[in-house]
């Protein structure tokens, strides 16, 4: 499945590393993985989606381990009904 765009099949906008338009790179090669229906591109495109995620994250001074803690308060929250 060639194409003029590497593994992609659209162009994706280059993001910044510590900044959310490296985020929204990330999540839209992402979805372009999900079209094509290729898993390992999935799993490598989730893994640097993680990686922007990280770096963003540490530039607020945040650990994934935050994130982690912030999210399952969340899942709870939402189990619960309760906001």
């Amino acid at each position: 499945m060639a194409n003029e765009f590497g593994y992609h099949t659209v162009e994706i906008t280059k993001g910044v590393l510590g900044q959310s338009s490296k985020i929204q790179e990330e999540l839209d090669e992402l979805k372009d993985a999900e079209k094509q229906g290729v898993k390992i591109l999935i799993h490598c495109e989730l893994a640097d989606l993680y990686g922007a995620l990280r770096v963003y994250a540490a530039t607020y001074g945040l650990t994934m381990e935050d994130l982690a803690a912030m999210a399952a308060l969340t899942e709870r929250a939402f189990e619960q009904e309760y906001r």
